[in-house]
């Protein structure tokens, strides 16, 4: 996988300010897409299956890593993380929000498990005809990161139909505005875990964001996400 260093984030920086994404095309070439999920097929040891039937999140399955994550899960997590972190304390200085992110991923999973969250996050998704993810954002626990990657696994029109990448950000007084990320095979994005920061009439304010996958209307979409704080 490319260097992260090699990103251009001051347009990603950008990109999260005004949309609460960031869309990385063609992270991993279709080679690489397709050895990560060989690599990391719902098939292996060390991943927990729950139905999303289960949490009443929709339909299909979600495969949780164990900690410590599969390779080479753990260098993307802290490279990314490392690229973030400043952005979330800007986020965090904006909305006048006392709370800090330290420049490391470990210091910050350290102070996840003094908290008491150390069940990890990260999961692949498995959704075949039919299934489909609802909305929902991942913020259980004191410490939340507000940025999350997602990776597409498959290539839409030829593994699989529907199954698009949904967001929606709710401002104050206003209807939710929906978003379809145009997601192909090994291509990434950087997402809102739950709450932005939006300039009004008045300032700043915080802005609610979900996301979800909707129904998929033939094949298999695989997918997988990469939070960077573990859960209760």
């Amino acid at each position: 996988m490319q260097s992260f260093d090699r990103l251009d984030w001051p347009s990603i920086a950008s990109q999260l300010d005004i949309e609460g994404y960031a869309l990385l095309p063609g992270l991993l070439s279709r080679e690489k897409a397709q050895g990560l999920i060989a690599r990391l097929g719902t098939d292996a040891s060390g991943l927990r299956r729950e139905p999303l039937a289960s949490s009443g999140l929709g339909c299909g399955d979600l495969f949780y890593f164990e900690d410590p994550l599969p390779v080479p899960l753990p260098a993307w997590r802290s490279g990314f993380y490392r690229h973030l972190a400043p952005i979330a304390n800007r986020w965090n200085e904006t909305l006048d929000m006392p709370y800090r992110y330290p420049a490391e991923l470990d210091e910050f999973l350290q102070r996840c498990r003094e908290a008491g969250q150390a069940r990890a996050l990260s999961h692949l998704s498995r959704l075949g005809m039919a299934d489909y993810l609802a909305l929902h954002q991942r913020k259980e626990g004191a410490h939340v990161f507000p940025l999350q990657i997602v990776v597409l696994l498959a290539e839409p029109s030829s593994d699989f139909e529907g199954g698009e990448f949904v967001m929606t950000e709710q401002r104050q007084r206003m209807q939710s505005r929906p978003m379809v990320l145009p997601l192909r095979l090994g291509d990434a994005a950087i997402i809102s875990t739950a709450h932005r920061p939006f300039k009004g009439g008045k300032g700043y304010y915080r802005v609610n964001l979900k996301h979800a996958i909707s129904r998929v209307r033939r094949g298999v979409r695989v997918g997988l996400e990469l939070s960077f704080h573990d859960g209760p």
